[in-house]
């Protein structure tokens, strides 16, 4: 006792802490033998439109952690009729939208060659040639599309193997079966997702093999479908496959726009059933005029917008060959308050809305997630048969 006393008074006395308890690692939670997925958050969104009198619903989730989405959307009437209703199946480079009532399907792919260039491609299948029912063929659309979910690179012990592959081959020789059988595009739809899987998933494509297979598969939909997108800094260029009214062929119509810097402007040419509308913007903080020229007809008409101050903006369209002619006013109050009011000379209508929620924007970002247009319209001729309309758009997240 004396001597750790004497120590403690010591400074030159070091005391040696005793050593710390041993830290108890935790042991790992065991997973449950049958593990149930989470339910995906639903989004809800109404539409009332009192002009058309219609109510319009969709609802839509994120599936395999936001790789895809599924959207369902119907129409119905004050008596409860349902109309139009059409569901999607949407990921990056690949979405289908069906009709149940027309059995019509819209088929949407698109890849990225770099940075600067995008090729996008589209069909509409107006009728669906199938000896099949229409439900069991879309439901062997979901399928493929299902695969091409879940070769992803997201998922990595779904990757395409050597061992894989085979089967991959197989898939795909049924796909061009259908496809030469029943005239049903499921090869456009399977084997541009696939064959870029392929290469992407099993790390054999160089700096140019990406961009060969992809150039391939454009000219192939261009083949198969009627219509195909070729995106480049600069512009684009489409065709589109086009039936004649009078000689029973299809023809192949070609559209596209180019736009590049002219002095302190950008000025751009579009050509589009053969007609080509040159025009020139130019731009700044207070005032924007935009010129257009339309070739052969040679109709001049030009645009005019004006800045008063950061919420004030006053914008005017002349036609010089009908003389026609429309001027818009608008006022913001902050983000979410927007009022409008402008006439228009060809139908003699005098109109004023205003918005509470951003116009352009969606339903989320606005207060309360709800949007509400106040629209009133005032023809010239006729004062007294002014309509006052509205419309409400509301989400909800469950």
């Amino acid at each position: 006792m004396v001597e750790m006393e004497a120590g403690a008074e010591n400074p030159n006395y070091i005391m040696v802490p005793p050593p710390p308890p041993p830290s108890v690692e935790p042991q790992p939670q065991k997973r449950p033998i049958f593990s149930f997925p989470r339910r995906p958050s639903l989004r809800i969104t109404s539409e009332f439109d009192s002009e058309s009198a219609f109510f319009f619903h969709k609802i839509s989730c994120k599936l395999l952690d936001s790789l895809a989405k599924f959207k369902f959307s119907f129409h119905n009437n004050s008596k409860g009729d349902v109309s139009e209703p059409q569901f999607s199946f949407v990921s990056k480079h690949l979405s289908l939208h069906y009709d149940l009532e027309d059995h019509n399907a819209l088929v949407k792919t698109s890849i990225d060659v770099g940075p600067r260039l995008q090729l996008s491609a589209a069909h509409d299948v107006k009728v669906i040639p199938l000896h099949l029912p229409p439900p069991l063929s879309i439901y062997l659309f979901v399928c493929l599309f299902i695969l091409h979910i879940l070769t992803s690179v997201r998922f990595p012990l779904l990757r395409l193997n050597k061992e894989r592959l085979p089967w991959l081959q197989m898939s795909l020789t049924l796909a061009m079966h259908l496809n030469y059988q029943h005239q049903f595009h499921l090869l456009e739809w399977f084997v541009l997702p696939c064959f870029y899987r392929i290469f992407e998933t099993n790390k054999i494509e160089t700096e140019h093999t990406n961009i060969l297979v992809s150039l391939i598969l454009f000219f192939f939909e261009i083949y198969l479908q009627p219509k195909a997108t070729f995106r480049f800094p600069v512009g684009e260029v489409s065709l589109q496959e086009k039936e004649e009214e009078e000689e029973v062929k299809n023809l192949l119509s070609v559209s596209g726009i180019l736009k590049g810097q002219f002095f302190n402007g950008v000025c751009a040419a579009q050509y589009k059933d053969e007609e080509l509308k040159l025009r020139y913007c130019y731009k700044d903080d207070e005032m924007s005029f935009l010129p257009i020229l339309s070739l052969p007809s040679n109709a001049l008409s030009f645009a005019f917008k004006r800045r008063f101050g950061p919420s004030d903006k006053l914008s005017y369209w002349y036609n010089c060959d009908s003389n026609y002619w429309s001027a818009v006013y608008k006022r913001t109050y902050g983000k979410d308050f927007k009022f409008k009011a402008g006439y228009d000379s060809e139908v003699r209508l005098g109109w004023a809305s205003l918005w509470v929620g951003d116009e352009g924007g969606k339903a989320k970002t606005a207060p309360m997630k709800m949007k509400v247009q106040f629209m009133l319209q005032v023809p010239q001729d006729d004062i007294k048969s002014s309509v006052l309309m509205f419309r409400i758009k509301k989400r909800w997240d469950i």
